[in-house]
């Protein structure tokens, strides 16, 4: 009698998603905003729920380097930029991209048109504002395939390591500066300068594109049988969750701003945001794209003299997380 309480007891904690919930913790490249709106819909919709999980996503921030919140046990998965996984991977951090909800890239360089850039040529001499953080590995190979040294001189570009903000272009202070086509180019916008003022790069059609928003976790961890189902529940719920975004771009903003714990974000800029993201996740159901991979790859070993990784890695992706989740 005691033994099937005991049972009825856990079978009512199982319905009750108490003790069956698996944890996970996924962080975030950046801070709460529509570029991840598919993580909080899929919360918010209860499609994690659904697959039995309990997910706690952690905002990024200027401090944050997701590479290092892995790499000291603080998450299971992080959102993460190809060329920064794989340069951490060639130094020793076993990152495996399991999933890539972005397909296409937004990075640009976007110039103010009084600078005098109207094409690449005209970079030599000027100052271009430039993310770090991993961030800044696509534009040095850029400008190592363009033949522009990053060391200044007339025939070089001067590197303003640039904040997360679009001061240094508003302010003068660099000719270009560094731009999403679903956050800071709009902020330059809202900041009083016309379009047709502006000279865009979309390093897509430059030819030098990266692989962005992917998820990552740790090599070793893949070599558990439980956290591989784990992690093919996780991608199937969160890409359930991105062409839900995608869909109703209006919504799935709506639901970013409710989990903004800052306040800082608007509804404007967020549902703006939302409608440019849903243009790099068009496209892609959650697989890698292994011509993608490899152009990403191909892009980051051509840097020259000082390439981002020195050769082309192994084990950097599986496809099996996908396999499974996309049944």
């Amino acid at each position: 009698m005691m033994k099937k309480m005991m049972l009825g007891a856990a079978a009512l904690a199982l319905m009750a998603g108490g003790v069956s919930a698996e944890e996970v913790k996924l962080q975030l490249k950046w801070v709460t905003q529509a570029q991840f709106a598919g993580y909080y819909v899929a919360a918010e919709k209860g499609y994690f729920k659904d697959e039995g999980l309990d997910v706690t996503i952690l905002p990024g921030g200027p401090d944050i380097a997701p590479e290092q919140v892995i790499a000291g046990g603080g998450a299971d998965v992080i959102v993460d930029w190809m060329p920064p996984a794989l340069a951490a991977r060639e130094k020793g951090l076993k990152l495996v991209n399991i999933a890539q909800p972005f397909k296409h890239s937004g990075m640009m360089l976007t110039c103010l048109k009084e600078s005098g850039v109207s094409t690449t040529a005209d970079f030599k001499g000027k100052t271009l504002g430039v993310w770090f953080f991993g961030n800044e590995y696509p534009f040095l190979n850029w400008m190592s395939k363009l033949g522009i040294p990053t060391t200044g001189g007339a025939d070089g570009v001067e590197v303003l390591k640039q904040g997360f903000n679009v001061d240094p272009l508003l302010q003068k202070q660099a000719a270009c500066i560094s731009t999403m086509t679903y956050n800071e180019y709009w902020q330059v916008i809202d900041a009083g300068i016309k379009p047709e003022d502006l000279v865009t790069f979309k390093y897509e059609d430059e030819g030098v594109a990266t692989l962005e928003d992917g998820l990552y976790v740790m090599e070793d961890k893949l070599a558990d049988p439980a956290f591989k189902a784990t992690m093919v529940k996780f991608v199937r719920a969160a890409m359930k969750g991105w062409k839900y975004a995608e869909a109703n771009p209006d919504e799935a903003a709506m639901i970013v701003l409710e989990n903004d714990e800052t306040g800082a974000q608007t509804e404007v800029h967020q549902k703006r945001m939302m409608g440019e993201v849903a243009k790099l996740t068009a496209g892609s159901n959650g697989a890698l794209d292994v011509a993608d991979y490899d152009r990403t790859v191909a892009t980051l070993m051509g840097g020259g003299s000082d390439p981002v990784i020195t050769k082309a890695p192994e084990g950097a992706y599986t496809l099996d997380i996908t396999n499974e989740a996309l049944k």
